[in-house]
């Protein structure tokens, strides 16, 4: 039996970069960048007004000129107009470019208007002077022509979205997802339409484990056997080389129907550990198909499964879709315990927490009620787990620990 530090550490070890493919940006969301973005151009690309109202020249303001007469108009889009008398000034709107000869604008909250016998329009300005540049959003004033904006190995959210379509990212590199195998075993388990009887119960642990896989990045496809080592060994072999990892539940423990290990051995899949000093999920499995996938054997009941794929397989999952030599953030966060708590065997502990941030900042973290790690209800109140180390064996309310959320 391992540390959780080894066998987090071997389950690294097996991290290899995934390929990339080149997508339409409108189906980019969510996906790992391959590829540094740079500006086009400057941002904003032209002296931007920030507001509507009025442009015109300082200087004539500052002089203590108040009204001007408005020579032309101008909306966004627009190409700018000619201001041929100092003295006038061009009505604009928000997101249109400043003319030349014109450097600050009023907005209208600041002005009132009239219309001379002449027919000509008029502003006043009613505020005192402010400054050249007044409402003017300067060219260049955010970033620079190829600056740097989208690193590769960003996740494309809704605003590295934006900052591509604006600079004509039309087609981005982005790694491919990552292709999962999950796979329920044992013999009580049935469909989810189905109605167990008295001995049996719902195939809920692959639907789980599918669940955090593809919000992981993943697409998933489930498989599920019986305790039977002839049908484990027909049908595991495909999904060995057909998938970049195989997430097993259940067929992994001491019991005379755990077939598992024994039989992915007999496949070819090096074990590189069985069995981590932790609570819950003491029985987990992990190893190495040569050439194919990476092999997580979860323990059967519930909140083992959750823990371990979120404490292990998330963190691979997402490090195989980052670029080759990129820092993969660590997945903790510190958090503060609200209660004390014990915990005596000489091992880690994963402890259900609910998260929330307190009066001074601090994100603390409350024990709640559980039952065991078959107690899969636990998992709807929690919101994250503590990760407790083996010493010492008891933790006072306000020791930080990191912890692992899931949830918010």
């Amino acid at each position: 039996m391992i540390s959780v530090a080894e066998a987090t550490r071997l389950v690294a070890a097996t991290i290899r970069p995934l390929g990339l493919e080149y997508l339409s940006l409108t189906l980019a969301a969510g996906r790992v960048l391959r590829e540094d973005l740079r500006a086009d151009r400057d941002f904003p690309p032209f002296n931007r007004v920030a507001m509507d109202g009025i442009a015109l020249r300082y200087a004539a303001l500052a002089a203590g000129q108040t009204a001007f007469r408005i020579e032309s108009t101008q909306f966004a889009g627009q190409p700018p107009v000619a201001v041929a008398d100092a003295t006038a000034a061009v009505e604009i709107m928000t997101g249109a470019m400043l003319p030349a000869g014109v450097d600050t604008v009023i907005r209208y909250e600041d002005l009132t208007f009239r219309t001379d016998e002449a027919g000509h329009r008029w502003a006043s300005v009613q505020v005192p002077a402010p400054r050249a540049g007044h409402n003017v959003h300067a060219q260049a004033a955010d970033r620079r022509q190829n600056d740097l904006l989208v690193p590769a190995g960003t996740v494309l959210g809704p605003a590295e979205m934006a900052v591509a379509a604006t600079i004509g990212a039309a087609t981005v590199a982005v790694t491919r997802r990552p292709r999962v195998a999950v796979v329920s075993t044992g013999d009580e388990l049935v469909p989810i339409t189905d109605q167990p009887a008295a001995h049996q119960i719902r195939r809920s642990n692959g639907l789980m484990l599918q669940a955090a896989a593809e919000t992981a990045g993943a697409l998933t496809e489930a498989f599920h056997f019986d305790d039977d080592p002839v049908a484990l060994r027909q049908g595991l072999p495909a999904l060995l080389t057909g998938f970049d990892a195989v997430v097993l539940s259940g067929g992994v423990s001491m019991g005379k129907a755990d077939f598992l290990p024994g039989v992915l051995r007999e496949l070819g899949v090096e074990q590189l550990f069985h069995e981590v000093k932790q609570r819950p999920g003491k029985p987990f499995w992990f190893g190495q198909q040569a050439g194919g996938a990476a092999v997580f054997a979860l323990p059967g009941n519930p909140v083992s499964s959750f823990v371990n794929f979120y404490r292990y397989a998330r963190p691979w999952l997402q490090a195989v879709q980052q670029p080759a030599g990129a820092a993969v953030a660590t997945a903790t966060i510190p958090a503060v315990l609200t209660q004390p708590v014990d915990f005596k065997p000489p091992m880690t502990h994963f402890l259900l927490v609910s998260l929330e941030a307190g009066p001074d900042g601090r994100l603390l973290a409350t024990p709640e009620r559980a039952g065991g790690s078959g107690d899969m209800a636990s998992l709807l109140t929690s919101s994250g787990f503590l990760e407790l180390p083996p010493e010492p064996e008891y933790f006072p309310a306000g020791t930080v620990l990191p912890a692992w959320r899931f949830r918010g």
